[in-house]
């Protein structure tokens, strides 16, 4: 125990010495005269069990050696999510790699090498602790503290904020941490021996969706997780710090409602397993006070649920267009879904639809699940969503004999032996990422969609690429909006609303900006609906006017005092992070 506390005092020796010499507290950058000599590196390698790393572009196997097997993979696997994730260099979204200077000057390593731009590094980390135990984490945290060394915690670089790299920065890689515990009987450290959970199941924090949900599958249990292609996501990181939403949060709460326990070690090097008996304060923080924030989350226990039958719903639709908007027949198909959207939800339903522009088309895809918990339920559940569907065929039928071009390639409800046969055939494959994006979100309280759903369906039914993602509402709203640290906004959301915009490489600044100024415009569209609400970390605008308030609501002022006593010297800030405004914009410098 004497070892920690006595970094923890070296690190702010050295806070302090640095403050006196510079005159300001600002982390210490690769080429800055304060950072670490080769030696002080050498010694880090000594204690941690991996040789340290450096990350690279995942490009620039193609700038150097352009006929070589690694440029041919990344071509190749460019878009794959578990590929970026294994490259520690790879954001999931390319444009994070990149930086921005002062000037206007974007540096980058593109993976189309015939723009004629050079392969820079960007926001590429520099230097990595590839770890692979708690006394790893432990020493790259204490060496960044003792250094005053700007970090950077990344498990996959799924990130729409930017949170999992920086330039100049000193990188803790917890992607290797994949260990997977299946409990039949699990109790929470401190909590009464008679206090039990069935098959609960702890995940480092490596681990990713498809992993950890095939061990559940395989021990016959369900999780409250993620999706995305692929399943890599990570399970035990940012997701679960961020709040967790799930197309299972209508029927069993969001992810922060079926956490367990979280073990962490903090600023000062200490190992702590928190849970609702041990370090509460912190362990509510931990569950949707955002990630990269209080502290390195080592492992996360989860509850689980015995397998059970679902229904699915589907739909795919589309329409010839130019305006990359839906026409007559979708958007009343939309502003239905809007409609029943409270009804939906109340029974269980959960999982994505979205519009998605491509070309001179747009198409509508729906797909929804709902456990087949009781024949009854299941009965009305399925009843609500196939006469929805028809109502969607019928208008595409109608629109079809006016001289529409919409077309219905499918639309109808199934069931499945267990929530694994839904999920597998949808997420276990795909490409979702390798393009440069940002997002816009907000959660729409059921108060405004019932009230006025037409007006929702027509505000952002216009909004090209809209999502409307039924990852709340039910179950999840049927929880005190203080038993965990996320926005309370989640507590009275119905829906999470998700906007986007996207750019190609080599694009200038202005062109950059000019999407951007698309998306704060569509963003505040949504915002507008619901102006007293929020919008989900893990997915939202860099740009929101205010981020305590859109991120954390009124949890804010207790989430701050709860990181001043685990990350005193502020080690852990992130963008739009909780305390990052005490900071500068590139987070190097406080102001």
């Amino acid at each position: 125990m004497l070892r920690p506390r006595l970094l923890f005092l070296l690190a702010l020796l050295q806070v302090f010495h640095a403050t006196a010499i510079s005159g300001s507290s600002c982390r210490c950058l690769y080429g800055d005269p304060c950072w670490p000599s080769q030696s002080k590196f050498d010694k880090l390698s000594a204690q941690v069990s991996q040789p340290l790393l450096f990350p690279t572009p995942a490009a620039q196997a193609c700038y150097t050696s352009p006929d070589s097997a690694e440029c041919t993979e990344a071509v190749a696997q460019w878009g794959n999510g578990n590929w970026r994730a294994n490259h520690t260099g790879a954001m999931q979204s390319p444009n994070f790699e990149t930086f921005t200077f002062s000037n206007g000057t974007i540096e980058g390593c593109y993976l189309n090498t015939t723009l004629g731009l050079p392969c820079g590094r960007g926001s590429v980390s520099v230097i990595a602790v590839d770890a692979r135990s708690v006394s790893d984490v432990q020493a790259a945290v204490n060496f960044a503290a003792v250094y005053n060394l700007r970090l950077a915690i990344k498990n996959t670089g799924h990130d729409y904020l930017g949170r999992s790299d920086g330039r100049g920065s000193f990188m803790l890689w917890t992607h290797n941490m994949k260990n997977i515990t299946v409990h039949p009987s699990f109790t929470p450290a401190g909590a009464p021996t008679n206090e039990s959970y069935e098959y609960a199941i702890t995940l480092e924090a490596g681990v990713q969706w498809h992993e950890a949900y095939s061990a559940a599958n395989d021990a016959g249990r369900v999780l409250v997780g993620g999706a995305s292609g692929g399943g890599s996501v990570g399970a035990a990181g940012g997701w679960i710090q961020g709040g967790g939403h799930s197309a299972l949060s209508a029927s069993f709460g969001l992810g922060v409602d079926n956490v367990l326990e979280i073990s962490v070690v903090t600023s000062n090097g200490s190992y702590l397993v928190t849970n609702a008996y041990q370090h509460p304060d912190l362990f509510w923080a931990l569950r949707g006070g955002g990630g990269g924030t209080y502290a390195v989350a080592t492992s996360v226990t989860y509850r689980t649920r015995p397998s059970f039958p679902v229904i699915g719903a589907f739909l795919s639709a589309s329409i010839n267009t130019s305006s990359l908007t839906p026409n007559a027949a979708l958007s009343a198909a939309f502003t239905e879904l809007v409609r029943i959207t409270p009804q939906l939800t109340d029974q269980g339903w959960g999982g994505y639809s979205m519009f998605k522009p491509s070309n001179s088309s747009v198409s509508f895809v729906i797909r929804y699940v709902v456990p087949d918990s009781s024949p009854e339920s299941a009965a009305q559940a399925n009843a609500t969503m196939s006469a929805y569907l028809t109502h969607v065929q019928e208008l595409a039928a109608n629109a079809t004999q006016a001289g529409d071009s919409t077309v219905v390639q499918s639309a109808y409800t199934a069931s499945f032996a267990s929530w694994w046969d839904w999920y597998v055939p949808l997420f276990s494959t795909g490409e979702s990422v390798g393009f440069n994006v940002e997002l816009g979100s907000w959660l729409l309280p059921r108060d405004v969609v019932e009230s006025d759903h037409e007006h929702v369906a027509e505000t952002l039914v216009n909004i090209p690429a809209i999502s409307w993602y039924l990852v709340c509402g039910g179950a999840a709203s049927n929880v005190s909006a203080d038993a965990a640290g996320i926005n309370p906004a989640w507590r009275k959301a119905v829906v999470h609303v998700v906007g986007a915009t996207t750019w190609s490489d080599g694009a200038t600044l202005e062109e950059i900006n000019a999407a951007r100024e698309i998306l704060k415009s569509d963003t505040a569209k949504m915002r507008a609906l619901a102006p007293e609400s929020g919008a989900y970390y893990n997915e939202a605008s860099p740009y929101e006017p205010n981020p305590a308030q859109a991120f954390f609501g009124s949890h804010y002022n207790k989430l701050r005092a709860i990181k001043a006593v685990y990350d005193p010297i502020n080690l852990f800030v992130v963008t739009e992070g909780v305390g990052s405004d005490e900071w500068d914009d590139s987070l190097t410098c406080r102001k």
